[in-house]
């Protein structure tokens, strides 16, 4: 049985700044919905942790996320999808709905890239999982994807936005062969909408560029419509962010993207 109503708040999480993309994309599509997030900023990147450490940061969120009355959890971070989406929802079970970034992106590819040369930019994490080309490939339509690791992009945006200290690390990672004669380039860190016109204009804008935020926002607002979960009668939005450890960097993105009104709390997950 469904413990969970409309008017409960929707969860999300991230390693840092990046989940604030997702969030963003879902308050312009569902703008009544209170928002609480997530910003697991002491153990930031995730990309380069073990999956154990993950799990553990992931399960410690899930549970505060809990507690804050959530209806839907969502996953905001690739590296984390990967390693901890399967014990995150067997851990909250039936008291809310858990989802990932990673499922609406294989779908969004399912519907619109059949036999197609799909490129993917991530953290190690995340690309050494192979969960995308796993699932690609149950799809059997023609779909090939070629994954290169992008690690240290996550922690450079996170230290540095849209800075143009960012540009030699793209041209580091972007030349690599196996990105060569691409249909698309799946951004597969939420961090890298940061900078999607720098890896647009390295294409010279000749490849389709797919940044995960509207397309997972689309997939959550389906998910609440399917359920009537759907807050429709919230003249007063509510965003909370929490974040284990206080930033300039998030503080900045979190004010940039949802206003100065914004209460930012500090949440240790371990003291």
């Amino acid at each position: 049985m469904k413990a969970y109503t409309f008017d409960q708040p929707i969860g999300i999480f991230d390693s840092g700044i990046g989940g604030l993309t997702v969030a963003h994309a879902l308050v312009k599509l569902l703008p009544q919905e209170n928002i609480i997030y997530f910003g697991d900023t002491a153990h930031m990147p995730y990309g380069d942790k073990s999956t154990a450490a993950i799990q553990a940061y992931s399960i410690k969120i899930a549970h505060l996320l809990l507690q804050q009355n959530c209806k839907l959890i969502l996953i905001a971070c690739n590296s984390a999808s990967a390693a901890a989406f399967d014990l995150v929802k067997e851990y909250v079970g039936s008291k809310a709905i858990v989802m990932n970034v990673i499922d609406p992106v294989i779908h969004l590819l399912r519907d619109h890239y059949k036999n197609k040369q799909v490129g993917l930019i991530g953290t190690r994490q995340t690309v050494n999982s192979n969960v995308y080309k796993k699932k690609i490939d149950k799809l059997n339509n023609g779909i090939n994807v070629i994954s290169h690791a992008t690690n240290l992009l996550a922690s450079a945006i996170e230290e540095f936005g849209n800075n143009k200290v960012i540009d030699s690390l793209l041209e580091e990672y972007l030349t690599h062969p196996s990105l060569n004669n691409m249909d698309a380039l799946v951004l597969a860190c939420t961090h890298y909408p940061y900078i999607k016109d720098k890896i647009a204009n390295y294409y010279a804008n000749k490849i389709e560029i797919i940044d995960p935020s509207q397309t997972v926002a689309k997939a959550v607002k389906a998910h609440l419509e399917q359920d009537n979960l759907v807050n429709q009668l919230n003249e007063s939005p509510t965003k909370h962010f929490y974040v284990s450890d206080y930033t300039d960097s998030f503080a900045a993105n979190a004010k940039k993207f949802f206003g100065a009104e914004i209460t930012l709390e500090h949440y240790p997950l371990w003291d």
